[in-house]
């Protein structure tokens, strides 16, 4: 009988392409069979909290909160220098002030806890789902938005501009 593992990964495409051969059965996994939970990056931190997973993708600042739950693996980690979150804002707006609110893609996040690390005074943030965090700026529901996978490639092209790469 094979042993089940749930996996939690985000629906970003790197993470899609690394999982693809686990989960699909297209390579030996020795008796492992793997059922997989795709989420927001910052549901898997919160299921993480909850260890309701057995093997999970996790923001660094959430397994900060999960040492006695989880190990880090050898292998699989993302974090660049001068490739990482981006703050952004409309082009024809200020620069964000202690005021602003900040549309963050989680608490728990690595993004979240470098915002916090380079702009202190900007604890006014409001959490939205990663991919939802340009159509909250373009409607001026915020200041200003944190943004990480994909979308740090393609925002001049709808309109924004970088504040800050906090990679």
């Amino acid at each position: 009988q094979m042993k089940k593992i749930s996996i939690g990964f985000s629906p970003c495409p790197n993470d899609t392409f690394i999982f693809d051969a686990l989960i699909h059965g297209k390579i030996d996994t020795e008796g492992l069979s793997f059922v997989a939970c795709m989420a927001d990056v910052e549901e898997l931190n919160i299921r993480a909290f909850r260890e309701e997973l057995d093997v999970t993708k996790l923001s660094y600042h959430a397994f900060l909160h999960c040492l006695d739950s989880y190990i880090m693996m050898d292998s699989g980690s993302a974090l660049g220098n001068n490739c990482g979150p981006l703050l952004i804002k409309n082009k024809s707006d200020e620069n964000p002030s202690a005021e602003s609110l900040i549309a963050i893609p989680g608490r728990f996040t690595t993004a979240n806890f470098l915002l916090n690390y380079a702009y202190p005074a900007l604890q006014n943030t409001k959490e939205f789902l990663f991919s939802d965090i340009e159509l909250a700026l373009k409607q001026k529901e915020v200041s200003a938005g944190l943004i990480i996978h994909e979308n740090r490639f393609t925002y001049a092209e709808r309109g924004f501009e970088k504040v800050e790469d906090l990679g």
